[in-house]
């Protein structure tokens, strides 16, 4: 049946709700932001035609809290609800919450949500559909997680059985560390889902980490949109996006592509998710399912030359799902986050005092950054997405390095210099990816020597070009530095000024 939509309210913040409101602004809809006191001047805020404020910074008491995103849906007479990604996204109580109140989720059912998006019922789910699983077990008893630890050898994995991210996740090396790391897991899946559900699975030694974006209509149809390789991670987070992975041939890519479907048309899945698997040795096991959009659309979006946005606006308000076309060359999406690669990716605070974004053909960068905008540490790390499309892996590859090199973040520490070094690296270059690749090779990564005092200079060649002065006394200073082949030098005038920190 068709429904009426007319205005789109987001339930969250950042590049997700910039990414929706401008997709919505292009199906006509009014589009509604909420946001927090911590917010006030987030982009998501001007960019939407009205704005709501629904509580402090806290996201239990903002973001997380149903009731005051039922509000200002009802105060702003808004016909539907996008969740973005994170946050209530993958809640089936804010789901039925949303449909109870005579508005349209933009989202999967909460049944489908509860049938793939919880770890353990998705398990049982691919049990039916005869797609093979890592082995494991649904209980944390002490005696019965030993007795499997004993049988498939350490290390093993604890996780969390509702949500993603990595959170509520541990890797266990032997006996010892069993009983803390259970209990560690339990305590924050709790925190991060309300959740605290966990089971525990073998640990695949070196696997790659694939997943299949999948769209399902109200009329039966499922269509998978090609693979995405997610296995550059650190701490189970996603680093580094690609499209097709080069790890699985035209055969193991029907086969996996064909699991997917399976398992979305087996609960009857309508709108955007995403099934994950790992793969090693030719063989591949479903990790978990999304029921929501992911992080790395784009990487898909990109390649098909479709809006997965408007598609989930589509779908929901009743419509067929169409056709696409096929998938043309690569794409690779980097996530620059604000945190210190050099450090064990510790969370960086602060307030952007000069932003440049690239300039390259083939480029798209997702963002809600603007100049004098306050990052703080009240929500997830993620400043931008970097996506480039390119013939051919190898031509991504390189635009990337080029799209990296030209954005200019100042004011926080980020992690574009970091992203620059693995994309360059020989190692990613020739594809040679697992889920351990930061720990086998950038685990002691260190900013170029050098670059610092190009930095300084960097920033005063800003400041006074802001203020009108006559740049020649920095240019003597800025030819006397060493030329790298990372330079942190990018064009403004003459000179080259590529801040990458």
């Amino acid at each position: 049946m068709r429904r009426t939509l007319k205005k789109l309210l987001i339930a969250n913040r950042g590049e997700i709700a910039l990414r929706v409101i401008r997709s919505g602004k292009l199906l006509g809809l009014k589009t509604v932001a909420v946001f927090s006191q911590a917010d006030r001047n987030s982009p998501h805020v001007a960019e939407a035609d009205e704005a709501k404020l629904i509580g402090p910074a806290l996201p239990a008491e903002s973001y997380l809290n149903i009731e005051a995103i039922l509000r200002a849906a009802s105060e702003s007479g808004a016909d539907a609800i996008h969740p973005g990604y994170g946050f209530l996204s993958e809640r089936p109580a804010f789901a039925r919450a949303v449909e109870k109140a005579g508005l349209i989720f933009i989202g999967p059912s909460a049944s489908a949500m509860e049938a793939v998006g919880d770890k353990i019922a998705a398990r049982h789910l691919a049990a039916k559909t005869n797609v093979p699983v890592v082995p494991g077990i649904e209980t944390i008893d002490s005696a019965s997680v030993r007795a499997f630890a004993k049988k498939v050898g350490y290390p093993i994995l604890v996780k969390a059985a509702a949500g993603g991210g990595g959170r509520g996740m541990r890797v266990v090396e032997s006996s010892e560390a069993l009983e803390t790391a259970v209990e560690g897991a339990a305590r924050e899946a709790q925190a991060a889902f309300g959740d605290g559900r966990i089971f525990v699975e073998k640990y695949l030694a070196r696997p790659r980490h694939i997943e299949v974006q999948i769209l399902g209509d109200s009329y039966g149809k499922v269509f998978a949109l090609g693979e995405r390789e997610c296995s550059i991670q650190r701490r189970h987070q996603k680093l580094i996006e690609e499209s097709p992975s080069i790890a699985i041939d035209e055969r193991e890519r029907a086969q996996i592509c064909d699991a997917a479907v399976r398992l979305a048309a087996a609960v009857k899945y309508q709108n955007a998710g995403t099934f994950e698997f790992l793969f090693q040795d030719g063989e591949f096991f479903l990790l978990e399912a999304n029921a929501r959009l992911q992080v790395e659309h784009p990487v898909t979006e990109i390649r098909f030359g479709c809006d997965l946005v408007a598609e989930q606006l589509k779908i929901a308000i009743g419509e067929h799902l169409g056709e696409f076309d096929r998938p043309r060359g690569a794409s690779i999406e980097c996530r620059i986050t604000a945190e210190d690669a050099e450090h064990d990716f510790r969370p960086a605070v602060g307030r952007v005092s000069y932003l440049h974004l690239p300039n390259v053909p083939g480029v798209r960068v997702d963002t809600f950054l603007a100049e004098n905008l306050e990052v703080g540490a009240d929500y997830d790390s993620l400043l931008a997405k970097v996506i480039c499309h390119g013939a051919t892996r190898e031509d991504a590859r390189r635009r990337m390095l080029l799209a990296l090199d030209q954005t200019v973040i100042t004011g926080l520490q980020h992690t574009s210099a970091f992203l620059h070094d693995v994309i360059a690296s020989e190692q990613f270059a020739r594809g040679e990816l697992s889920t351990h690749f930061v720990d086998d090779h950038f685990s002691k990564w260190r900013y170029e020597a050098g670059n610092e005092q190009a930095a300084l200079i960097a920033a005063a060649l800003v400041a006074s070009r802001a203020l009108g002065e006559n740049e020649t006394a920095i240019a003597g200073t800025h030819r006397k530095i060493e030329r790298r082949v990372h330079s942190p030098w990018n064009t403004i005038g003459e000179f080259q000024l590529w801040q990458r920190r």
